[in-house]
């Protein structure tokens, strides 16, 4: 999906800073929707869309626990409920939810995102619909580095594993990001859309063109 980095002659630019968690799965919803709504929209707008960090479970551990019994120990009996909404959700998208595998610690993921913008806005949006794709569709773990490398590398990030290696790296600014974008908030995805315009959850695409239409007056 093109972004621009400024706007082109006879089009009005778009600004979206997103925050969302990469374990997140209605944030991943919304960014499908979100990129229909541009693809749809590209003719009037150019887009910057900026990805900001969110932390659902701050504490969670580095090394990982089990994805499905992580979801039975925090909903209980509507732990099923869950999975089958988001199953049905994601059929509705051509992706199959997958439910295997670990869950835990976003922070390198957020890292790595924050390295990936200063390659690009492009690459950002790509290394996410990368790190999403693989947390649910395919069973990855979003703090296994082996898996985040890849994924750089699908994308065209150069760099990754170097810049993954020191823990401090992008650690202030992501820190930084969540205060000025996410310290506020309660839940993702939410979206600021040229800086007037809030929406939160996973809306469907209509709901961003008007939006793009509302920000843009």
């Amino acid at each position: 999906m093109a972004q621009s980095e400024g706007s082109s002659p006879g089009k009005k630019l778009i600004q979206i800073d997103i925050s969302s968690d990469t374990v997140c799965p209605w944030c991943f919803v919304g960014k499908r929707n979100l990129d229909k709504a541009i693809a749809s929209s590209k003719d009037q707008f150019d887009f910057e869309i900026r990805w900001r960090p969110f932390f659902l479970n701050p504490s969670a551990p580095k090394e990982g626990v089990s994805k499905a019994e992580f979801y039975k120990n925090k909903f209980g009996p509507r732990s099923e409920q869950i999975k089958a909404r988001m199953t049905e959700i994601f059929r509705g998208l051509g992706l199959e939810y997958d439910m295997s595998g670990l869950t835990g610690n976003t922070l390198d993921s957020h890292r790595l995102i924050f390295f990936a913008g200063k390659q690009g806005l492009d690459k950002q949006h790509n290394l996410v619909e990368e790190l999403c794709l693989g947390y649910f569709t395919q069973g990855k773990y979003i703090g296994d580095q082996e898996f985040l490398v890849e994924s750089t590398k699908k994308v065209g990030v150069e760099g990754a594993a170097e810049f993954l290696e020191d823990p401090n790296n992008g650690l202030n600014e992501v820190n930084e990001e969540f205060r000025k974008y996410s310290a506020h908030i309660s839940g993702v995805p939410y979206y600021v859309i040229n800086g007037k315009q809030q929406l939160s959850g996973g809306q469907p695409p209509e709901v961003f063109l008007r939006a793009f239409q509302a920000a843009a007056v």
